[in-house]
């Protein structure tokens, strides 16, 4: 089953939801950063969360996410955009602990609570928009709810899972985004924090294998969802070789010629994919040449 992102309205209009299914996407990101189970769950509930932000942008728009909790993961850096493309990666992947008191992937002491987390919105215009909240708990879901709270004063609850295999693999990931409309009136909020309590939890939902729909239906009924979009979603890097010969370029001649000289040639990785560009010594002459 292929990842997406479904969008639609519960209580009569009143709600705008969201739910989705990111196995693959964090899956890739497990295997391109070989990341540990505990790590895996920070770096997927973040890249969930922000994925199911930047659908609502529309068009190039895109988004950064960056958590800083000065846990022993290190900075979470994501970035996803209005088409469903997402990317991400950790200083420390390689991070894991025993279970929780609760029986479940101690992501809080992976992230740190004694940090931030922050969103940068590009949306085309001279400056970007950028907000910046406290980390309330490390768990990541019930950051990103404080986040749009405070930051976009959106009332929300955000709930993200990610199951991982014995083999480090990703089992299931999934979440989901509650938002308030302006003007809901209470009895309709009490339905939704009550309903948020019954529910199981993220993962339980994932790991039964129900689909982005039928989350939203065991949340709020049947009768009560309407399905409005359905967009597919995956694991995107936008780096390439030659943003990479960009990049050596902007080191200048003496650099060049330097890597020519005493390294025969050189080597980058891509922070978000892992992925190694190799510049030959010739590959570097020509970019030499063509700084003339």
């Amino acid at each position: 089953m292929n990842d997406y992102v479904v969008k639609a309205l519960a209580c009569d209009g009143n709600v705008r939801v969201q739910a989705i299914r990111s196995t693959e996407m964090v899956g890739e990101a497990q295997r391109r950063h070989h990341v540990w189970p505990t790590a895996s769950a920070a770096l997927g509930r973040t890249m969930t969360a922000a994925t199911m932000l930047a659908v609502q942008l529309k068009g190039d728009d895109k988004l950064t996410v960056t958590i800083e909790g000065g846990g022993p993961v290190g900075a979470i850096i994501v970035d996803a955009n209005a088409k469903g493309e997402t990317r991400g990666y950790m200083s420390n992947p390689q991070v894991h602990f025993d279970l929780n008191q609760q029986g479940k992937l101690d992501v809080a002491r992976a992230v740190g609570t004694n940090g931030y987390l922050s969103i940068v919105k590009d949306l085309g215009l001279k400056e970007d928009f950028t907000g910046r909240v406290p980390l309330v708990s490390g768990e990541i879901g019930d950051d990103f709810t404080y986040y749009l709270a405070r930051s976009e004063q959106i009332p929300s609850s955000v709930g993200v899972g990610v199951l991982v295999n014995p083999d480090n693999s990703i089992k299931a990931a999934g979440g989901f985004l509650i938002q308030l409309l302006p003007g809901v009136e209470d009895d309709i909020i009490t339905k939704v924090e009550n309903r948020l309590k019954e529910i199981p939890t993220v993962s339980q939902m994932v790991d039964q294998g129900l689909s982005p729909e039928e989350m939203l239906i065991r949340i709020f009924g049947e009768d009560d969802v309407k399905f409005l979009d359905k967009l597919p979603v995956k694991f995107q890097c936008k780096c390439s070789r030659e943003a990479l010969s960009n990049a050596i370029a902007g080191l200048g001649k003496e650099e060049i010629k330097e890597m020519i000289e005493e390294d025969k040639g050189a080597e980058a990785t891509c922070h978000f994919c892992n992925e190694v560009y190799k510049f030959s010594e010739e590959d570097l002459r020509d970019l030499y040449q063509s700084l003339n």
